[in-house]
């Protein structure tokens, strides 16, 4: 085994301890830094500062930064290796305010404010200076709803079973101990002026105490999606000044505040060309629009883009496969923080399948070619009933694109960009996720985006003093359709299920 080492995070404080050797990619999405290009080496989104400690330079670093950066301690994160201890700051966690080449623009408030994207799996918060927009505080953790079921219908059925007014309880309770925690971190004197919440549909509703079972049968709409208000302290929260804590509204289905949120955040609203935004996971989303006009819809992917219903399947974490590649004709494996492969997350199975497909071991109908199953990497494997849960998710998500593009009016191979966010965006290779038609456009155009649900949360809470919380300018130009009703649904879901030439 390997000798950990310990890799302090500022601004919050928090430290990670990892084996050495282990690529800082690995660990730090889930702290919050993004990476632009997908962990590439290609831009400077995912720039670190070594504030003690040694990182040593990387090739792709030399080329980014400047003798004189690369001296005070600039390094890309996508490259770093933790070879000891160090203590580092995530420039990401500063928004500039009115820079030339920054997107956010904004009137600077007094006081404080806290940003929250609630996942059905994870939580992260931030606390931040209203005046600079600085993050002065930062907790990630999992949804502690997850003990009563990993993906969005396993705890709608649990709430439709009685269980609601305990998933209300539990979400509630810890936003609020991690809300107390980001102040305390934070060292703040003053008032919290605002909370904001964004997140899917489910999680709006179980936060809010709002009645799920609309959404757990046909057609899967709920009339209560709209914008919602609270007191702190009506919640239970101990928090300065007893700020006004929103829950922004969805747009409707199961397109939730998350998706307006990264429609702010990826300025699709702003855009003269129509661009995509693309959330993968169990309930994917897929969004195209301008600034004229927005079409969304989700997508039943199913739970194969987390690791779930794969034999060796498990989410983006330590162990994970997370990315698959041919070297001189030979299946070589990344898995994450440098340790033996536990599993393998749905960007290595995408990968994988890519590869396979490209050696034959896979045909385009997703058979495999000679065995029911495939040794990918020791103990991982992969089976058949793997490959048809991701065929299942990918044909999904890629009738989706097709559907809500043409009624938008263009085609998915017109778009000026495709947007993906999350982790899984973050992770998974263009190359490949082109390969088995999952994003129907060129590799170019794919613009991994991160956690856009958070930076959306953050953008409404920076804004202008007399902001319309409820956003009804943005929701009167956005149409939610259902992809189920189209005449040809069927038909391109049969015919999305293979991995052969893609659609465009």
């Amino acid at each position: 085994m390997h000798q950990p080492v310990r890799v302090q995070l500022l601004p919050s404080g928090k430290t990670l301890v990892v084996e050495r050797d282990t690529p800082l990619f690995d660990v730090l999405f889930a702290e919050g830094v993004e990476f632009p290009c997908g962990g590439r080496g290609r831009c400077k989104g995912c720039k670190i500062k070594v504030e003690s400690g040694t990182l040593p330079i990387a090739p792709e670093d030399e080329q980014r930064f400047t003798p004189t950066e690369l001296a005070q301690g600039w390094r890309l994160a996508c490259r770093a290796i933790a070879v000891s201890d160090i203590t580092i700051a995530l420039a990401q966690w500063e928004m500039p305010v009115l820079a030339d080449e920054a997107a956010l623009e904004f009137t600077p408030k007094d006081g404080y404010g806290i940003a929250i994207d609630l996942g059905t799996t994870t939580v992260a918060a931030q606390l931040l200076d209203l005046r600079t927009a600085k993050v002065l505080a930062v907790r990630t953790d999992l949804n502690a709803q997850v003990r009563h079921g990993a993906d969005v219908m396993s705890r709608v059925e649990f709430a439709c079973a009685s269980g609601a007014a305990e998933l209300t309880q539990l979400i509630r309770a810890q936003l609020g101990t991690m809300t107390r925690e980001l102040v305390e971190s934070g060292g703040i004197s003053g008032h919290v002026k605002d909370v904001v919440i964004v997140g899917n549909t489910v999680m709006h509703h179980l936060f809010c105490g709002l009645d799920v079972a609309p959404l757990a049968s046909y057609p899967f709409e709920s009339a209560a999606t709209g914008l919602q208000t609270f007191r702190a302290s009506g919640l239970g929260w101990e928090l300065p000044g007893d700020p006004i804590v929103t829950f922004l509204p969805c747009l409707g289905g199961f397109v939730g505040s998350d998706i307006l949120a990264g429609i702010l955040a990826v300025g699709m609203h702003n855009s003269d060309a129509p661009v995509a935004l693309i959330d993968l996971g169990t309930n994917g989303e897929v969004v195209v629009g301008n600034r004229h006009k927005i079409v969304c819809a989700s997508a039943a992917a199913g739970p194969a883009f987390e690791g779930a219903r794969i034999a060796w399947g498990m989410r983006a974490a330590t162990g994970a496969i997370a990315e698959v590649h041919l070297e001189q004709g030979k299946v070589r494996c990344h898995v994450l923080g440098n340790v033996a492969p536990r599993g393998i997350c749905g960007s290595g199975l995408v990968d994988a399948v890519a590869c396979g497909l490209e050696l034959g071991l896979i045909k385009p109908d997703g058979r495999l070619q000679s065995a029911e199953r495939w040794e990918l990497c020791p103990p991982v494997y992969l089976t058949q009933s793997d490959i048809r849960q991701l065929q299942l998710a990918k044909a999904a998500i890629a009738v989706g694109q097709l559907i809500v593009a043409e009624h938008w009016g263009t085609a998915p191979g017109q778009l000026e960009r495709v947007y993906l966010a999350g982790a899984f965006g973050n992770y998974v290779r263009r190359s490949s996720a082109v390969r088995i038609g999952l994003i129907k456009s060129d590799p170019d155009k794919i613009v991994p985006a991160g956690n856009t649900a958070l930076r959306g949360a953050k953008l409404a809470l920076l804004g202008p003093p007399d902001q319309d919380w409820s956003f009804s300018w943005l929701r009167a130009r956005t149409t939610h359709i259902a992809l189920s009703q189209h005449p040809q649904f069927q038909e391109l879901f049969a015919q999305e299920m293979s991995f052969g030439p893609i659609s465009r």
